[in-house]
Formats: structure tokens, sequence, C-alpha cells
């Protein structure tokens, strides 16, 4: 069981290929700097979650999805790789006497008991950012999975319905909406504008779902499956330092920053690369070269401000062109919806003064859009007691649990990161500080149940 007391070796960070696939075995510590054996049956169960180094869920998963061009992980939604794991979680979830239903928006739901209102929900994830890191999202799956196993293992008789979701689309890598599954089901983005989404090769969401044995039109708000949470906790690997700098495995989390994503359109003139002289040039990839600039020198400006271009998109994208367009996606964060506003603006401003020394113009479209998220205090409060006080901590990065929690009552648990890089192959998490996470989870559900 959780023991917030029990000393923890210090982390330490992973290699450039990440360590999620072979680090150390999982070993107990005796707070002299020895790994000890646990009292009871902690070692066999310890040793039961453990595989090659790591937890034994994501030894199993390790080789779905490898991006050999970027590193990492690329696994998008309802395309081979996804759809591979989501076979793995109902089986997973089957042979552990779950019920898994598909919902109409493609979050998957394995039921403990039958479905009904007040459910304790916990998840999180399967799929990817580009060239992402083994335990964003999969940790929380994986560790909801072991927490549930556990319970029903040791003969704890649920007094009210329990269910492990895993929600589609949560880093928005294929649709360009973070968090899409858990949006359509609390109705937080339109269903029309969602079902004329389109990925890189221009696949509308509405395609693909079909595509994927769902009915297009029934995408979208989802109030009888909403209806059935009567709390949700999500653990999740951190996205940051705040755990390795205070020393502990686990957190309880407070906040998440305001957040959007908005498409910035550099427009200039195309032209031939070798006939146009330099002085003559409008080239929209100088300008948004500039753009950039400008976004990283306002954000820096401002105090715990972040802004980021992560991906760019040159048209026609010849090397022997001078660029017509640039399409750049900025992702920006500060500490309240104003503040975030204001740090939008001031980017806008910036950037129309960067592009026009190169006789190009530039427009901003949000395209997402998700305000300042307190976690429930009540809910928060309760798993801090349950654990024997444990840290709270804010958050940067955006998630499932922060959509739900305009909703229905939603925290979330953290997990420590030893060296705070995600959204990367080297992102990764002791696997003996992953089974306390599991182990935090498991005495949360007790409670709740």
């Amino acid at each position: 069981m959780w023991d917030p007391s029990r000393p923890r070796r210090e982390c330490r960070g992973a290699g450039a290929g990440g360590r999620g696939a072979g680090g150390r075995a999982a070993r107990g510590h005796d707070g002299a700097g020895q790994w000890a054996a646990r009292g009871h049956d902690g070692g066999a169960r310890m040793s039961a979650l453990v595989a090659h180094g790591t937890l034994a869920g994501l030894a199993e998963i390790a080789g779905v999805g490898r991006d050999p061009r970027r590193g990492g992980y690329s696994r998008h939604l309802w395309q081979g790789p996804d759809l591979e794991l989501r076979a793995w979680f109902v089986e997973r979830a089957e042979r552990l006497g779950l019920v898994v239903e598909t919902d109409r928006n493609g979050n998957l739901w394995a039921w403990w008991g039958t479905p009904g209102p007040d459910a304790v929900v916990t998840g999180s994830h399967l799929d990817s950012v580009p060239g992402g890191g083994a335990y964003d999202g999969p940790l929380g799956v994986v560790s909801a999975l072991e927490a549930v196993g556990r319970l029903r293992a040791s003969g704890v008789t649920p007094s009210r319905p329990c269910a492990v979701l895993v929600f589609a689309e949560e880093e928005g890598s294929r649709f360009g909406i973070a968090c899409l599954g858990s949006r359509l089901l609390t109705g937080g983005i339109d269903a029309d504008r969602a079902r004329a989404l389109t990925d890189a090769d221009g696949v509308t969401l509405a395609e693909a779902a079909a595509t994927a044995g769902l009915d297009p039109q029934r995408l979208g708000a989802d109030r009888d499956a909403l209806a059935r949470i009567g709390l949700f906790i999500e653990l999740h690997v951190e996205q940051g330092r705040g755990l390795i700098d205070l020393g502990r495995p686990v957190a309880v989390a407070s906040s998440i920053l305001a957040h959007g994503r908005w498409r910035l359109t550099v427009s200039g003139q195309g032209n031939h690369a070798g006939a146009t002289p330099m002085g003559d040039r409008r080239d929209p990839l100088v300008a948004a070269a500039r753009a950039i600039l400008a976004v990283q020198d306002t954000a820096a400006a401002r105090t715990g401000a972040r802004a980021t271009v992560g991906r760019l998109e040159v048209v026609p994208g010849g090397t022997n062109v001078i660029a017509s367009s640039v399409h750049a996606w900025l992702d920006a964060r500060a500490g309240s919806d104003a503040d975030t506003r204001d740090l939008v603006a001031a980017i806008t401003a910036a950037v129309d003064e960067a592009v026009r020394l190169n006789g190009c113009s530039a427009t901003l479209t949000e395209e997402s859009w998700t305000g300042t998220v307190a976690f429930d205090p009540a809910l928060a409060g309760r798993l801090g007691a349950a654990l024997g006080g444990v840290p709270t901590l804010p958050t940067g990065a955006g998630h499932d649990a922060g959509v739900l929690a305009a909703h229905v009552p939603s925290a979330m648990l953290f997990v420590r990161n030893p060296t705070g890089i995600s959204h990367s192959p080297e992102e990764f998490a002791e696997v003996e500080d992953c089974v306390a996470g599991i182990e935090a989870l498991e005495t949360l559900l007790r409670s709740l149940l």
C-alpha cells in the first residue's frame, strides 16, 4: 500500500534514447541508500509489475509506434499504432474482468461493475505527439489498469461503478485540437467544426471516424456518458521538475495554466530562387524566422509566460523556390486567462512588425483555447488526506482532466520525472516512482469505492 514516508532514491536522468524500455528493475529502499526487500507480499507484487526494467504494461507496448526518423513514438488517432494500442487495452482490460465499450467519440471505457451514475473514473490517453516519449499518457492508462487489478485481486467489492477511461486524440497530433476526445464528450467543441477537421493528408475527422467504425453524425456532446462520471482522477508523468526539486515521488495537481494554439500564416511572393535578386524578394520564410524570434522575445519579457513555435509548413516547399506562404503553429501559455490573452496580443503586434521588414503580411487564427483550470479543492484535499500529505503542484501542461474539471470533480496525480523532459524520446520516470504512483492510485480508489 501507499506509504508517503517511505524514502526513495533520487532519480537520475534518461539517456538520449530514453529509458522507458530498459532501465533498472525496481527495488525497495531501506533509507540508508541501499535497496531492501519490501514487507509482506510487497516484493512479489513489485516483481509482478516490472518487466525489462520498466512497468510490465509499458513493456508490453514498447514496440508499438516507434518512429525511426524522429526517435521515440508517433501514435496518432486511428492510425496503425493507435489501433494496435486500442486492441491491447481491450485485451488487457478484459483479462482483468472489465467490460469495454467505445463511446460515440472514440473514447474507450473499461467498466468494473455495471456502468452507471456516480462512477469513479480514472485513466489517461494512449496517443502521442510526433516523436514523443513512452510515459506521457500510457503511464496513466497502465497505472489505472494495475490499480484496478490489484483492488480486484485483493477482494474489494466496489460500492459504486468504476471505469478506466482512455481518451482519444489528447495530443491533437493528427487533427490539431488537443484533448479532442474529452472536448467532444463534454461539448467543448462544436461537432460540425470537429467533423470538418483535417489531418496532414486531407482526411477529415468524419472520414477517419467512419473508417474506424464510428458514426460521424454521432460525434459530439455525450451527456449520458458525462453524467456517469462522479469524479475523475488522471495519473500522469510530471512534465516539469517540481517533484525532483522537492525530492518526492508523487504529487497532487492544483491547477493548469491557461493555454491555446494559434495558426500563424505569413504571406509573401513566391518566385524563382535564381532569377530574383535578394533586394527584390518578399520571402515569407525569412519573415517567419523574424516572427518566431519575436515570439521568443515577447514571451521571455513576461514573467511566467511560455510561447512556442514547434511546427512549420512552407508552401510550396521547393529547394529552388522562394516560398509564397508559411504556416506556423503557436502554443502560448501564461498564469491566467487575461495574461495569456495579453501575451497573444503582444505577440500579434510584434509579429506584424517583424514580417513587414520583408514586405510580408501575417494573420493569427485561434484554433483552440483552454482557460485556467483550478482542480476541485475538496477532491484534491480528500486525495491529499488519503495519501498522508503529499505536495500539490501547478502544471503548465494541458490534460483531459482539465477539460473535465469544468463539468465534474477532477484531480490529477503526478509521478516524478527526473529531468522534467517531456514530449521527447528522453522522457522518463524511474520504475520505483511509477510503482509509487500505482500504489497511490490504488489507495485513492480504495478510499473512494
